[in-house]
């Protein structure tokens, strides 16, 4: 009886949910988050996280770039119940996929069509002792063991032809 209530218990908790009052899951982002607009982070929702979330970990990456996977913003230590907010930096910032620390529009080449956008929410036990600018390797290396579970959300780009 107990392992059917314990099954009944996994089946009917929600995952954590990504959203955006910015853009739909699946849909385009507006062009004032990109390197054509005014090149700000988009606001970030995230629900039905865990009770014992002690922070969050952000990861925005690009895998159809032309290179390899190219991340756009690594931020971590969010505060669990807060939404990020736009054009804001609401925790500790690492290195985007240029060596700077923070946020990067999405920016593909013109031509190489549309690019997916994932952003990648991990529900942590802890806050991390990682300081400003780690790269990602960094982060995933100290977020291992921590991971609560995590959700995400797909933005779609392409870059006009002009």
């Amino acid at each position: 009886m107990d392992l059917i209530l314990f099954l009944i218990s996994i089946l009917t908790v929600k995952s954590m949910e990504v959203t955006s009052p910015s853009f739909k899951n699946g849909g385009f982002i507006p062009l004032i988050y990109t390197c054509e607009g005014e090149n700000i982070n988009p606001a970030i929702s995230i629900d039905n996280f865990p009770s014992e979330t002690k922070s969050f970990a952000l990861i925005v990456e690009d895998p159809d770039a032309v290179k390899g996977t190219f991340d756009h913003w690594l931020i971590w230590n969010l505060e669990p119940g807060k939404n990020i907010s736009e054009n804001s930096a609401p925790g500790v910032e690492g290195k985007n996929g240029l060596g700077k620390t923070g946020y990067l529009g999405p920016c593909p080449p013109p031509g190489t069509g549309v690019h997916h956008y994932h952003f990648k929410v991990y529900a942590l036990n802890k806050k991390l002792s990682l300081g400003t600018g780690a790269d990602k390797k960094q982060l995933l290396e100290t977020m291992k063991g921590n991971i609560l579970t995590q959700g995400e959300m797909i933005g779609l780009y392409t870059k006009s032809v002009k």
